[in-house]
C-alpha cells in the first residue's frame, strides 16, 4: 500500500484516539470529517512545521529539542482553526488541550509506526 496512505490512516488513528481521551479535543461531524481533519493535520504538518521549526531553531537548540511539543500543539491548534473555517467540526479548546492532544497523537504515530513493516526499496 502507498506510504502516503498509510500514514494518512495512521494520523486519523492518533486523531481519534485524542479526541477519545484528551478533554479539551471535540468533534461533532460526520464519519468521513475525520479523514478530512487528518488530511488538514497530514497537511499541516508536511508544509507549515518544517517552516516553523526552521524558523525557531535557535530556540529548539536552547532548549535541547523540548520546543518540539509547543510547536506540534501550535500545529494541532491550527488544524483546529482550519478545520473550523470549513465547517467540519473538530475543535481543539485552549493550549492545554492542544500540548496533550499533540503528545497522544505523538506517542501514538511512533507505536503505530513501529509496528509497520519496513518501506521496500526499488531498484
Amino acid at each position: 500500500m502507498n506510504q502516503a496512505v498509510i500514514k494518512w490512516v495512521m494520523n486519523t488513528i492518533a486523531i481519534m484516539l485524542a479526541i477519545k481521551f484528551v478533554p479539551g479535543i471535540i468533534y461533532s461531524g460526520a464519519w468521513w470529517g475525520i479523514l478530512l481533519v487528518s488530511m488538514i493535520f497530514g497537511l499541516v504538518n508536511t508544509v507549515i512545521r518544517p517552516l516553523i521549526k526552521l524558523f525557531t531553531f535557535p530556540l529548539l537548540i536552547l532548549t535541547l529539542g523540548l520546543f518540539t511539543f509547543i510547536i506540534n500543539a501550535m500545529m494541532l491548534s491550527l488544524t483546529s482553526w482550519l478545520s473550523e473555517s470549513m465547517h467540519i467540526g473538530f475543535r481543539v479548546e485552549g493550549f492545554k488541550a492542544a500540548f496533550w492532544g499533540s503528545l497522544v497523537i505523538s506517542i501514538v504515530s511512533l507505536v503505530l509506526g513501529c509496528l509497520m513493516p519496513p518501506e521496500e526499496e526499488e531498484n
